[in-house]
C-alpha cells in the first residue's frame, strides 16, 4: 500500500492510496503516520475509509521523525567518481530533522550558497524498534521505504571542518515523498531503478542493485550502534552523478528544477530557490 501525509505544511493528516489511485482518509483510524502507528498499517483496508476531494499539497508521508541517518559513499559508482575508496564499513552520519520537507516543496539554497547538490537516495521507514537484529531479521522491521533527495552544501560539508552533517541539514535539505510503500509492493528493494533530472537532463541513473551495503546490511549494522525506532528514516547513499562528482563541477542555482524518481515509490519535483 501506499500511505501519505496531506493537507498545508504542519497540518498534515494521514491518508493512504486505494487500488484506483483515490486519495482515503485515515485519520479516524490513527493521529498520524508516526511512531507506533507504523507497526499496524499493514491492517488497513483502504476501501471502507471516506475519500478526500480534490488534489490536497503531499507533506513528508511521516511525521515526527526520531532519527534521519544517511549512509555516505554506498554506491560502487559514487565512490568511483569521487576518487575514494570502497568503504569497508557504512560511513553514517546525521540530517538534521529540521530539513524535512514534502515532496514538491522549493530547495531553498542557504544565503550565500554556490554548491548546492543534489543525491537521489532510497529511503528506509522502521516500523517497529531494532535493537541487536540479524541481517536475516532486518527486513521484518521496515514499516516501508520512500524517496529521498538528499540536498547537499558541497562547501559546507567538505570545507568548513570535516563534519557532513553541517552540509547536510540546511532547511528543506531532505524532502521525502511522495509517499511510504509497504514491503509488499515494493518487492525487491535491491533491484529498484533510481533518476534524477535537473532542468529536464538526466544526471543521476541508478539501481539499488548497486549498493555496497544492502538494506538488510545496513539496518543490523546500525542497530548495533544505536536503537532504530519506529518512525526513524535511514537515507541509503545515492548512484553516480552528483554535481561534485562531475568534470567541471555542476551546481544547482536559483530557478533550476529538480526532478526525481524511484521505480514503484513516485516521483518528486522541486524548484530552486534562495542562494
Amino acid at each position: 500500500m501506499r500511505f501519505v501525509r496531506y493537507g498545508d505544511v504542519g497540518h498534515e493528516k494521514p491518508g493512504v492510496i486505494d487500488i484506483n489511485g483515490e486519495l482515503r482518509d485515515l485519520s479516524g483510524e490513527i493521529k498520524d503516520l508516526s511512531g507506533d502507528a507504523l507497526a499496524v498499517i499493514q491492517d488497513v483496508v483502504p476501501e471502507v475509509l471516506p475519500l478526500v476531494a480534490g488534489s490536497p499539497r503531499l507533506g513528508p508521508p511521516v511525521g515526527n521523525v526520531g532519527k534521519f541517518i544517511c549512509i555516505g559513499l554506498n554506491y560502487y559508482a559514487h565512490a568511483e567518481e569521487m576518487n575514494m575508496e570502497i568503504p569497508e564499513e557504512p560511513v553514517v552520519f546525521l540530517k538534521a530533522n529540521s530539513c524535512i520537507t514534502g515532496p514538491d516543496g522549493p530547495i531553498v539554497m542557504p544565503r550565500g550558497s554556490v554548491k548546492t547538490d543534489w543525491e537521489i537516495e532510497l529511503g528506509i521507514v522502521i516500523g517497529k524498534a531494532a535493537k541487536y537484529v540479524s541481517e536475516a531479521d532486518a527486513l521484518g522491521h521496515v514499516a516501508g521505504y520512500l524517496v529521498v533527495n538528499e540536498v547537499s552544501e558541497r562547501e559546507w560539508q567538505l570545507e568548513h571542518g570535516g563534519q557532513w552533517t553541517k552540509g547536510k541539514s540546511c532547511d528543506t535539505f531532505g524532502p521525502l515523498g511522495p509517499w511510504l510503500v509497504t514491503p509488499d509492493e515494493v518487492g525487491d528493494v535491491q533491484n529498484l531503478a533510481l533518476e534524477l533530472k535537473v532542468n529536464g537532463k538526466v544526471m543521476q541513473r541508478g539501481n539499488t542493485s548497486g549498493m555496497i551495503f544492502s538494506v538488510a546490511q545496513v539496518i543490523s549494522y546500525l542497530s548495533n550502534i544505536m536503537t532504530l525506532h519506529a518512525g526513524d528514516i535511514i537515507s541509503t547513499g545515492t548512484p553516480p552523478g552528483v554535481g561534485v562528482g562531475m568534470k567541471p563541477q555542476q551546481f544547482l542555482k536559483k530557478g533550476d528544477v529538480v526532478e526525481l524518481e524511484i521505480e514503484k515509490l513516485g516521483c518528486q519535483r522541486q524548484v530552486v530557490e534562495g542562494g
